[in-house]
């Protein structure tokens, strides 16, 4: 068997769906951040992003089985690929300094699923860090957006806010107000990002309360920051979830 056949096979040793087969839907934000102290370092101070630490983080994850290829660096605002099956084994993962972070699919394949199972991995290993979470995952045959989000803190405070922006029933478990206390979140910086607890809980915009917890520590914005591109074989797990979300 040739060696361009066997990498295929390795690489679709989970997946039922061909590389070729359409994407269902289109991603939005879809990464995870991990923020160590100090908490006042401004994104755009942040040392070059570090390839080494990126795919070590990369492979640390329960999520990613192994890295098969490395594709290069890439703008934190390129948007992840997924117009067909095969890019969906393709993340984005950095390193810069006190700041680790990755972009991957799988975190848009079920709410309360990945992304949650992930935070808590990574709870555990970086006990002193703000761990936050964004996804939004746009459904065009239902004309629907699917959001995500969480914050955990290192005394314990969190969120987890999952389901149809919109739509009712909307899921929240933890507590965003302890977590508003934890940052120190003044009034009218809640005001000035637009969140309003008040409002019923599909109408908050968590995402942006999930920003508040990175403040000028965001990377996620900035031009002049990059990520690597790698392409994984994703856990079986991983790609269940996947199978299901992106192609039904």
């Amino acid at each position: 068997m040739a060696a361009a056949t066997v990498a295929r096979v390795i690489e679709n040793r989970y997946w039922s769906s061909p590389r070729d087969r359409t994407v269902s839907g289109s991603l939005g934000l879809c990464h995870m951040s991990v923020f160590e102290p100090p908490f006042n370092v401004d994104a755009r101070n942040y040392p070059p992003q570090d390839p080494v630490r990126s795919r070590a983080f990369a492979e640390s994850l329960d999520t990613v089985e192994q890295v098969l290829d490395e594709l290069g660096p890439r703008c934190v605002l390129t948007p992840l690929p997924s117009a067909v099956r095969a890019d969906l084994d393709v993340v984005h993962v950095a390193a810069w300094g006190s700041m680790v972070g990755i972009a991957d699919p799988v975190f848009a394949a079920a709410s309360g699923g990945p992304l949650k199972a992930v935070a808590a991995q990574l709870r555990e290993r970086y006990p002193a860090a703000r761990i936050v979470g964004r996804v939004t995952y746009y459904s065009p045959a239902e004309d629907t957006e699917d959001t995500e989000d969480l914050v955990w803190l290192p005394d314990g405070a969190m969120f987890h806010a999952a389901g149809r922006s919109g739509v009712e029933p909307f899921a929240v478990i933890g507590d965003p107000d302890a977590v508003i206390a934890s940052l120190g979140l003044a009034g009218w910086m809640l005001d000035n990002a637009g969140v309003d607890l008040a409002e019923k809980a599909s109408e908050v915009e968590w995402a942006r309360l999930a920003g508040l917890a990175l403040g000028h520590s965001d990377p996620w914005g900035w031009e002049q920051m990059e990520t690597t591109a790698l392409r994984v074989r994703h856990s079986e797990a991983a790609v269940r979830s996947m199978e299901h979300r992106y192609f039904g």
